[in-house]
């Protein structure tokens, strides 16, 4: 007897139950596993006993809203999460990224560019498995440490808390450190296709890891800012 191969299971957390059912049937067709859920207090439950391979989150959510399900599945799960609102605001987008999501869309969502999406992010979680084989897998520049491996870091011999999208961007500007990095390349290696102009997720990140790693948010000296072409790691500046 042939075994079946394990299909791509994906948290669908919804509570408009005609549009999680639309959404779960296009999934299921195009080769997904899908399990359904439509209040934030049991989607945190269930992505944590479950571990799903990508959560896609609505934000307007009963019990619990999307934000907050990010915020707490963020404390142990490290699989990609895509957000998804009716609500065009820029905000939105900002704080879901800020609190860890991967990706986010604005209902309505075309059926293809959403596939499109889920198929990007996971192929990167996947490469995140494939780096953690590959021999060269440590960082170490002065004081600062980063392990592909456990897909941690460490500064000053104490570890920093970093989400994974956050390792993602510090692990691909540390392999360059004392080069510029462009957002293009930023972009399309964090989210699986190309900067358009518009895109924030790399700059929130910079952000982010400037705050957790001690950098100058106004003068940064750790992280700098290369205007009109990315970003630069520092390699001296870790002692």
């Amino acid at each position: 007897m042939i075994e079946e191969p394990d299909l791509p299971h994906i948290m669908l957390v919804e509570d408009d139950m005609s549009l999680a059912e639309w959404f779960s049937d296009y999934l299921t067709e195009h080769g997904y596993m899908v399990t359904l859920v439509n209040r934030g207090d049991v989607a945190v439950e269930l992505i944590k006993t479950d571990n799903p391979d990508l959560v896609l989150l609505d934000i307007m959510l009963p019990v619990k809203d999307g934000f907050d399900v990010c915020r707490e599945a963020r404390s142990f799960y490290r699989g990609p999460i895509l957000m998804m609102t009716a609500r065009d605001q820029e905000m939105d987008e900002v704080l879901g990224l800020e609190l860890g999501a991967d990706d986010y869309v604005t209902k309505p969502v075309k059926p293809r560019a959403l596939l499109s999406r889920i198929k990007a992010l996971l192929r990167r979680s996947n490469n995140q498995s494939e780096v953690a084989t590959s021999s060269e897998n440590h960082i170490q520049l002065g004081h600062f440490h980063l392990d592909a491996n456990s897909r941690t870091t460490k500064l000053n011999d104490e570890p920093v808390a970093i989400s994974s999208n956050e390792f993602d961007v510090l692990w691909h500007l540390a392999q360059s450190a004392g080069q510029v990095v462009n957002r293009t390349e930023l972009v399309h290696q964090l989210r699986g296709f190309d900067y358009d102009g518009f895109d924030r997720s790399v700059d929130m990140i910079v952000s982010r890891l400037r705050k957790k790693l001690g950098d100058d948010a106004n003068n940064p000296f750790r992280i700098k800012t290369i205007w009109g072409k990315g970003y630069l790691l520092v390699a001296n500046a870790w002692s």
